[in-house]
C-alpha cells in the first residue's frame, strides 16, 4: 500500500510528469539536460528527480560529478498507466 501511495504522490506534479515525458524516449539524461528541457532550475529538477527515485520510478547512474537518470525498466501498474498517457 505504501508503494502505491508513493507512486501517486510522485506522479501528482506537473514538473515531475514533464520529466517523465522527457525520459520516456528511452535514453538517460543528466540533471542539467533535464532541467534545460523542462525549463526549471538545476536545484529544483534535482529535488523532483529525488522524489521520483524514492518512488522507484527512475534510477540514477553517477559518472564522476554527473548524475544520469532513466526510467526504471519494470514499472508498477499505476506508473505504467501514467506513462502511457504522456
Amino acid at each position: 500500500m505504501r508503494e502505491l501511495e508513493k507512486s501517486y504522490k510522485a506522479l501528482a506534479n506537473r514538473r515531475r510528469l514533464a520529466i517523465l515525458k522527457y525520459l520516456k524516449a528511452g535514453r538517460e539524461h543528466s540533471v542539467g539536460q533535464i532541467a534545460k528541457e523542462i525549463e526549471l532550475s538545476f536545484k529544483s529538477t534535482s529535488r523532483h528527480l529525488a522524489v521520483l527515485r524514492a518512488a522507484g520510478i527512475v534510477e540514477r547512474d553517477q559518472i564522476d560529478l554527473l548524475a544520469y537518470y532513466r526510467l526504471v525498466p519494470v514499472q508498477n501498474t499505476v506508473t505504467k498507466h501514467a506513462l502511457s498517457l504522456l
